[in-house]
Order: structure tokens, then C-alpha cells, then sequence
């Protein structure tokens, strides 16, 4: 089965997320092809959560899981972190009072 280019997904999220109500900005724009994808979801009151995809070796799934949790400028240095050593990393910012970032939704963790 052939995956989604990077930018594609990311095209296809935020739309997603536009149709929602939901902003989100690419803060950052890593390999149009293969690049991996981090979603900071900011609740606008000082916290955020970051989430990036991982691959289940066991049943060969992939999800979004937690990188990081807590104040916005300690997720936003993991995010540098990350960016550090690697420079091909797409991260999307996305701001929703309520929490939604629709990752759990059907589609979006592929």
C-alpha cells in the first residue's frame, strides 16, 4: 500500500480542521515527501500538547501519541528539540479552547 506524501496529509488535515471551525497554522514546513508531522495543539490558556505519529511494531498500526504535555514554552522547547535534529519536520499548530485536534478521527493516523 503506498502512504500520502507528507504535504498532502498535512493539506488534507487542515482542511479537515477548517471544516471544523478549527484553526491551525503550519509553523513549520518540513519534506514535501516524507517528512514527519508533529501537531501542537495550544487551548489558548498557556497549555498545549504536542503529538507525533508513531508505528506500532506489533500490529503494524500507526497512532498519535503524546510527546510532550504541559506549559506552551516547555512543549514548544520539546518541539525545537525535535526540529534540531530534524530539519525535514512539518509541525502544525493548532488552537482550540475545547481541546479538538481531531487526530482520533477516522483517516488522520495514517
Amino acid at each position: 500500500m503506498s502512504r500520502l506524501t507528507s504535504e498532502f496529509w498535512v493539506a488534507a488535515y487542515r482542511a479537515r480542521l477548517d471544516q471544523a471551525g478549527i484553526p491551525a497554522f503550519v509553523t513549520s514546513k518540513g519534506d514535501a515527501t516524507a517528512g514527519a508531522v508533529l501537531v501542537k495543539l495550544s487551548t489558548l490558556d498557556g497549555k498545549a500538547t504536542a503529538f507525533q505519529r508513531e508505528y506500532n511494531l506489533m500490529t503494524g498500526e500507526r497512532g498519535w501519541q503524546i510527546l510532550a504535555s504541559g506549559a506552551e514554552g516547555d512543549v514548544d522547547a520539546s518541539i525545537a528539540k525535535q526540529r534540531s535534529f530534524d530539519p525535514d519536520l512539518w509541525v502544525i499548530e493548532v488552537e482550540d479552547r475545547a481541546g479538538r485536534h481531531l487526530l482520533d478521527q477516522d483517516g488522520l493516523s495514517t
